[in-house]
């Protein structure tokens, strides 16, 4: 019966059905993948053998017109997204419905929201970055983080060649608090020709300004790729461990913690061997770099 046009072998098919055949035989008489019978047989019982063939001849027209949205509604979504500070479409397609009664897909109201507003891509973590730099020589590359302990923030950063650090303690996590760490920080290592970060707010608006103006080069880490911030990671665990543990201080222990952090830090620098500088202190091998770089330019 594979001659047959697709509406003669849905009446055939229902016709078959109410007469007992087996149901097993039906789909090889009629040359029809099984699946299909299936789909067939249940919607038709749903809505009528008449209905069915009706729907299925409209649907073989070809796509249909995208429906377009009417300005009333495009306006409360407008108005929504006012009242209501800037919420996500989620909340939008929420409130629609609780107050208008409107019911449309999220995907709907963002391509609307971006007939009036420039909205920041949902896939921006995916954008080219550049790759990750490696330092070879001392403030070549410095990687920067914050840990979180509670109502104090520590802003860290690290020379990746060096492994010499800089721990600023501040009382916000915000942008203005980074600015100012970041400040401390060039005072500590004098010049940095690369810097890379993580997306956080602290490195936005005031912290991203300033850095432009006194480093070469920034990077954006990936979200997930701790492997990419590895040499911070990994002072920021021993900052925990060997410091300040994890312990939620208060904004009144600031001086205390920052007191504790530079004496820490000391350590760090002059007592601390490392397994990567072949156990130098940092100030040890800077020590010996400049002296392999005055030999080298002589």
């Amino acid at each position: 019966m594979s001659q047959y046009d697709s509406i003669t072998k849905i009446r055939i098919c229902w016709s078959l059905y109410q007469n007992n055949i087996p149901i097993e035989n039906i789909p090889i008489q009629l040359g029809i993948h099984r699946a299909t019978m299936y789909r067939w047989i249940k919607k038709i019982k749903q809505i009528g053998i008449k209905k069915f063939i009706r729907r299925y001849k409209q649907a073989k027209k070809g796509r249909r017109n995208r429906k377009k949205t009417d300005i009333l509604t495009k306006l409360y979504i407008y108005k929504i997204r006012q009242e209501y500070h800037n919420c996500c479409g989620e909340k939008i397609k929420y409130f629609l419905k609780k107050q208008y009664n409107i019911n449309i897909s999220v995907a709907t109201i963002y391509n609307i929201l971006n007939e009036k507003y420039i909205l920041r891509s949902k896939w921006k973590k995916y954008c080219k970055r550049g790759h990750v730099k490696q330092g070879n020589k001392p403030r070549e590359v410095i990687q920067t983080d914050t840990v979180d302990f509670g109502e104090l923030y520590a802003f860290t950063s690290i020379d990746t060649y060096t492994k010499e650090v800089s721990v600023i303690i501040k009382p916000k996590l915000t942008a203005q608090a980074g600015l100012e760490a970041l400040k401390q920080q060039l005072d500590y290592f004098k010049t940095i020709d690369h810097i890379q970060k993580d997306g956080g707010s602290e490195f936005k608006k005031e912290w991203l300004e300033y850095a432009k103006k006194h480093i070469n080069s920034i990077r954006t880490a990936r979200p997930y790729k701790k492997n990419e911030q590895a040499y911070i990671e990994r002072f920021n665990g021993i900052l925990r461990k060997e410091c300040l543990g994890y312990v939620k201080y208060k904004k009144e222990d600031l001086d205390m913690v920052q007191n504790k952090v530079n004496k820490y830090i000391e350590y760090y620098h002059k007592v601390r061997p490392h397994l990567s500088l072949n156990m130098k202190t940092p100030y040890e091998f800077v020590s010996m770099s400049h002296l392999t770089l005055e030999r080298t330019s002589c």
